[in-house]
């Protein structure tokens, strides 16, 4: 088996070792020596922005947020979802990651940063939430491992209560929220209830019908305005 290549190296904010490896045709971004994710499992990545955006084809000018780029295989399966006149705000706050999609990392997913409806941000979506009342018919995340198995301390600041009020204010009436979670958790979903969501928790495989089991929690706004 051949060994793996680094093809780039930067820090986490909070001073974590992130690197990009290669090695054939797979790829891999590693913090601390621990496999973040990996080219070959992004079923359940894929299946977020299914979850997410399955209803907003029909939907005039529809406003995405997506918080994580990863490799874009999230931002990727909910362009193939969106009407031509979508717009899709990208959340990023590792600057490399950016430039590591529009690189190596870009067609494993067919280059989705190319596309005229997406707006990168490079900043905390927690950031970007603060800023928005009403601005989205959908919210994806996929930050940290979750609500419950943080790696950041920092990402409490949007899984914890008042980051939830901050997700349900920033929505539309009728719009969805989407977190993506290793694991499931009963707290979370709770919370998202006390907020004024409609909660349900979706579980998905990595990989099509095999590999790990991974969670999904569906926050739906109603479509009366508060």
């Amino acid at each position: 088996m051949k060994p793996w290549v680094e093809l780039g190296r930067t820090k986490t904010p909070d001073g974590g070792d992130m690197r990009l490896k290669q090695r054939d045709d797979e790829y891999s971004i590693v913090v601390d020596g621990v496999e973040l994710m990996s080219s070959r499992v992004h079923g359940s990545e894929e299946a977020l922005a299914e979850v997410a955006c399955e209803d907003l084809a029909g939907r005039k000018k529809p406003s995405v947020l997506v918080g994580g780029l990863g490799m874009g295989f999230t931002l990727r399966a909910a362009l193939d979802l969106l009407p031509a006149d979508a717009s899709v705000t990208v959340a990023e706050l590792v600057p490399e990651v950016a430039e590591w999609n529009r690189g190596p990392l870009g067609p494993l997913a067919g280059d989705p940063l190319a596309d005229q409806r997406v707006h990168l941000t490079l900043a905390d979506v927690g950031a970007v939430l603060r800023q928005s009342v009403g601005r989205f018919d959908a919210i994806l995340l996929d930050v940290d491992n979750g609500p419950a198995a943080l790696t950041s301390s920092g990402n409490s600041d949007i899984y914890g209560e008042p980051g939830v009020a901050r997700l349900h204010r920033a929505l539309r009436p009728g719009g969805r929220l989407a977190v993506w979670s290793a694991w499931a958790e009963r707290d979370f979903e709770h919370r998202l209830r006390r907020q004024g969501f409609q909660a349900r928790t979706v579980r998905v495989r990595a990989r099509g019908n095999k590999g790990s089991r991974h969670v999904i929690f569906v926050g739906d706004r109603s479509r009366r305005p508060a």
